[in-house]
């Protein structure tokens, strides 16, 4: 597998507006690590079941955790067919006409099967990378796992070999009758996601001041476009 282009598979490859579809690799990457949020989907006794859940990227490998108890990762550990999607809404398109309306947007779709990482240094590695894309400067910080903790938990690793991104941008696509029309505004409402101030946890110490990872994360923009 190519570490700077995506390989089209017959799952992975676009058909409706293919023409967005994009290729480059470092794309996929920036659009799974500005989402804080992936949607984890599979097949559970015989219904699809469709969860939100954190992850962490680590070269070419999606790192999902949760619950052992969690049926979802039970089934997917077992070796189910997932599908994981990423999607960043960039601005809300407004058309001429209704028809046309629609948003600016990037939309990673990844699919494939899931392994269950018993290896403890991978297991470790994959909990960093997911605290360390939500939270960074968190595995550092705060208290590691115990084992007790440890034991409750399922780290499951998914290759990003099958994947795809699909984006929209730019101004919206009117029929040419409707622009010489005139008389109805178009354009493009951007949307974008900042963190708020830190608000401090009441059993702090008084006196306690934030820390530098957590100040320097919010005022960061999370989501750009």
């Amino acid at each position: 597998m190519s570490t700077q282009t995506l390989s089209p598979t017959t799952r992975s490859t676009l058909r409706r507006g293919a023409r967005r579809a994009r290729t480059d690799r470092a794309e996929l990457y920036a659009a799974l690590d500005t989402a804080l949020v992936c949607h984890l989907g599979l097949v559970v006794d015989g219904a699809p079941v469709v969860l939100p859940t954190v992850f962490g990227r680590d070269g070419d490998t999606l790192y999902l955790h949760g619950s052992t108890g969690a049926a979802s990762l039970r089934a997917a550990a077992a070796g189910a067919p997932v599908c994981v999607t990423v999607t960043h809404v960039d601005g809300v398109v407004y058309a001429r006409s209704v028809f046309h309306h629609s948003m600016n947007y990037r939309s990673a779709v990844v699919h494939g099967r899931a392994r269950l990482v018993t290896d403890a240094d991978e297991r470790m590695a994959g909990l960093r990378a997911v605290t360390e894309h939500v939270a960074p400067g968190s595995w550092e910080h705060a208290r590691l796992p115990t084992r007790k903790e440890l034991a409750a938990t399922a780290v499951l690793a998914l290759d990003l070999a099958e994947a795809s991104l699909k984006v929209r941008t730019g101004p919206p696509v009117d029929d040419d009758e409707d622009v010489e029309a005139g008389g109805r505004w178009a354009g493009v409402v951007p949307l974008s996601s900042t963190f708020g101030t830190p608000q401090p946890c009441a059993l702090l110490p008084p006196g306690s001041t934030t820390p530098t990872h957590v100040v320097t994360r919010c005022r960061t923009d999370h989501d750009r476009p």
